[in-house]
């Protein structure tokens, strides 16, 4: 039987549309996600409810989700306290893949496909029906890595590959967590030397060698001794180049012989020396791209790229902001923290631009405000405080018809959506800032994410 909103491999059994718990104060009382059926689903606080929200604020039959015409759609069912989506509230909405919708104090993200594996993760952090020996088998193989199904399915690959020793490549955008992952590969390769990490976008282009392979006393002026680079330092253990994008030519090409014949040259050196070292690489860049731009030798990707690995940003998995923010107040020495539930709705409704770096920022932020043990909306970042700002705003009634250009959007803003030669066009003219075309649109970032989501298309391309 074919299932609505499906997609299915030749050899996957078909996934399911869902609603991903992100948050409810009472989140042990909810599944960890609803899968959507061919027939309607309901939400309200009815016991026989598709969604039961057991709260007050919630309508005994609050709102309905069901398929017409090829598409999901969410209805309200006219309670007092209305159903929001994206922060606005709504009477009937197709849904779009990550729209967050709230209904009393419960907050959920719609997924088109695959909600099924979000159900044995709760926004905690624990197994619903594990057995004790799968939740420690499971700790071992997380580590230090936080995050409910998304990161459990990276883990079981990173942890897969991290006794082989082969290259790795991290993918993803800036504070999504590259280098813990890369420290955890470390951790579970059972190589034991040490884990090195360098920036290669923090060190000038002169000195990069240098700080990479290390150099002979007199080698240049100033070098009144011996050092041994950052290779050499993780001898029998692992090195990440962050950034590895911005590695310039001339240090590509030495590490490309790093990598072929396992010596370096020291700087001022006149011969090789053995090193035994695994390469784990990171970046937010397009190498593909910088290849083909000669920014980037495809010898070297080649090597590099043994097993490569995507991070997600945290916009498209805030079903794990609950579980990461416990982790980051425990880190940072107050794991008796309180969260309320208009802070926790501000972290759920900004997109984070800067991931995982950003949210301990704002948790940094919130303990050095907070005089008690509740972390409050007033302690939320200024972004998120104003972003919030126009949060829940009931619909104006529309202006009545004035003349033919009554039907115009107001001015400087777009009234429809952009095709995908539109977009990129935008995104062009931006240098991909996606927050200049959200605002073509009346939109925030989040639209514009969806947009490019759907149509395959990296802002990092007119960066």
């Amino acid at each position: 039987m074919q299932v609505y909103g499906s997609t299915a491999g030749p050899e996957s059994r078909a996934t399911r549309a869902g609603l991903v718990l992100l948050y409810a104060p009472s989140f042990e009382q909810f599944a960890p996600a609803y899968l959507l059926h061919e027939r309607d689903l309901v939400i309200g606080r009815e016991a026989s409810c598709g969604i039961c929200v057991p709260e007050a604020a919630v309508s005994r039959q609050h709102a309905r989700i069901h398929h017409r015409d090829g598409r999901w759609y969410l209805t309200d069912l006219g309670g007092r306290n209305g159903t929001l989506v994206d922060g606005a509230f709504v009477d009937e909405v197709a849904l779009e893949p990550l729209h967050e919708i709230r209904v009393g104090d419960a907050m959920f993200k719609f997924v088109e496909a695959g909600a099924e594996s979000y159900l044995r993760y709760r926004i905690d952090g624990a197994l619903v029906g594990a057995a004790p020996a799968d939740v420690s088998a499971r700790e071992r193989r997380r580590g230090h890595i936080v995050g409910g199904y998304q990161v459990d399915r990276l883990a079981i690959a990173l942890a897969r590959v991290a006794p082989s020793g082969i290259s790795v490549i991290l993918l993803g955008e800036s504070g999504t967590g590259k280098e813990v992952f890369a420290q955890q590969l470390h951790d579970w390769s059972g190589r034991r030397g040490a884990f090195q990490a360098v920036n290669c976008a923090a060190i000038p282009a002169q000195l990069l060698e240098s700080e990479l392979f290390g150099y002979k006393r007199g080698a240049f002026s100033g070098a009144d001794r011996d050092k041994p680079g950052l290779v050499k330092a993780a001898e029998g253990g692992t090195l990440l180049l962050d950034e590895i994008g911005d590695m310039p030519l001339d240090a590509q090409t030495k590490l490309l012989r790093v990598l072929q014949s396992k010596e370096i040259i020291p700087v001022g050196a006149t011969a090789p020396e053995r090193v035994d070292v695994r390469i784990v690489c990171a970046t937010h860049r397009d190498l593909a791209k910088l290849q083909a731009d000669g920014r980037f030798r495809g010898d070297l990707y080649a090597r590099l790229n043994e097993y490569s690995m995507s991070i997600p940003p945290l916009r498209d998995r805030k079903e794990d902001v609950y579980a990461l923010c416990r982790a980051l107040l425990a880190r940072h020495g107050r794991p008796d923290m309180r969260l309320s539930f208009p802070f926790m709705t501000g972290l759920l409704r900004y997109d984070f631009p800067f991931n995982v770096r950003e949210l301990e920022a704002a948790i940094k932020r919130g303990l050095a405000l907070a005089d008690g043990d509740v972390l409050e909306a007033q302690h939320l970042p200024d972004d998120v405080r104003a972003l919030m700002a126009t949060y829940g705003e009931r619909p104006r009634p529309a202006a009545q018809p004035s003349g033919p250009a009554s039907h115009a959007a107001p001015t400087g803003i777009r009234a429809s959506p952009p095709t995908a030669e539109e977009l990129r066009a935008l995104l062009a003219d931006h240098h991909g800032n996606v927050a200049a075309v959200g605002r073509l649109f009346g939109k925030e970032r989040m639209q514009v994410h969806r947009w490019m989501k759907r149509y395959g298309i990296d802002a990092d391309e007119f960066r």
